[in-house]
């Protein structure tokens, strides 16, 4: 069985960083390019699967979107 998982994936100024939106538990991949990361939160979501089974990735209400938006705060 195959699942879709939304992702967010963050340019840096030394690589780019992934990570899975609405899992439980912390699950980080990195890598020089956006591929690189990509693939690398494949294998990580993959082995916090096998580690704990199919249920990691079940929420207790589906995950429909992802934004990413901007606030101002005062510093």
């Amino acid at each position: 069985m195959a699942k879709n998982i939304k992702i967010i994936v963050e340019e840096h100024s030394d690589g780019f960083v992934a990570y899975p939106v609405g899992l439980r538990g912390v699950i980080v991949g990195q890598g020089n390019t956006r591929d690189e990361a990509v693939a690398d939160i494949t294998s990580a979501v993959m082995f916090h699967v096998e580690t704990f089974g199919a249920s990691a990735l079940e929420m207790e209400e589906p995950l429909l979107d992802v934004f990413v938006m901007e606030t101002r705060v005062a510093v």
